[in-house]
């Protein structure tokens, strides 16, 4: 009893948030709400725990509340996040090998690490970029290692573009659909994330347990 008291308060207390939010977004001028939220789906792939999707839905929402209209809603996330991925691409492109020669650097990856990360990127480069732009946390790192790898602009932009495209269309599409109804929009978006969240919950562990067992010396 004292469980669900606690949970209907934590959603009580969410909820107002997000009816805060929501009305200081209404009432921007819509050129700023597109500004806004083409921001917050940009800063994820700077500070990953940001959730970009968050933005998404919440610009959804406002178009489907009149304030907004879907189709620059799409536009001004999708363009903002994958500039904004690109960007980080770019930049670990020219400078992030560098950062790996450092002290710090290798404690993070060794040598032999990276260069087995090279190769992964050289067959793999383009679906691993395509899939991590639906999985949570991912979205942020791929990028990042496809500019230490080397692979071309072209291999990284067209899958991000196209994978991102895909997820903000849904995103908008949904939040749309609901109408004035955030907690439905809510719902159908925590069903979705859950799996996600698991696939690269796995994928992260996997990942960590490659990490740990190649920084053994080879004998």
């Amino acid at each position: 009893m004292r469980a669900c008291t606690l949970r209907e308060t934590s959603e009580r207390h969410a909820g107002g948030l997000i009816d805060s939010i929501v009305r200081i977004l209404s009432a921007l001028h819509p050129a700023l709400i597109y500004v806004v939220v083409g921001a917050g789906a940009a800063i994820e792939n700077v500070i990953p725990p940001i959730p970009a999707d968050t933005f998404v839905l919440l610009g959804a929402f406002l178009s489907g509340t009149g304030r907004a209209s879907a189709g620059l809603v799409f536009l001004s996330t999708w363009v903002a996040n994958v500039a904004a991925a690109i960007g980080v691409y770019r930049l670990a492109r020219r400078h992030g090998r560098r950062v790996f020669t450092t002290r710090v650097g290798r404690r993070l990856l060794k040598p032999r690490q990276l260069e087995t990360i090279s190769r992964f990127y050289g067959r793999w480069g383009t679906a691993a970029i395509l899939v991590s732009r639906f999985l949570p946390g991912f979205r942020a790192i791929v990028p990042v290692f496809a500019g230490v790898s080397g692979v071309g602009t072209m291999r990284v932009a067209v899958p991000m573009a196209i994978a991102s495209a895909v997820w903000y269309g849904a995103l908008v599409l949904l939040g749309g659909a609901a109408g004035r109804n955030w907690s439905a929009i809510v719902a159908l978006f925590a069903r979705a994330s859950a799996w996600l969240l698991v696939i690269a919950a796995v994928l992260m562990i996997l990942v960590v347990v490659w990490w740990w067992h190649t920084r053994r010396e080879p004998h």
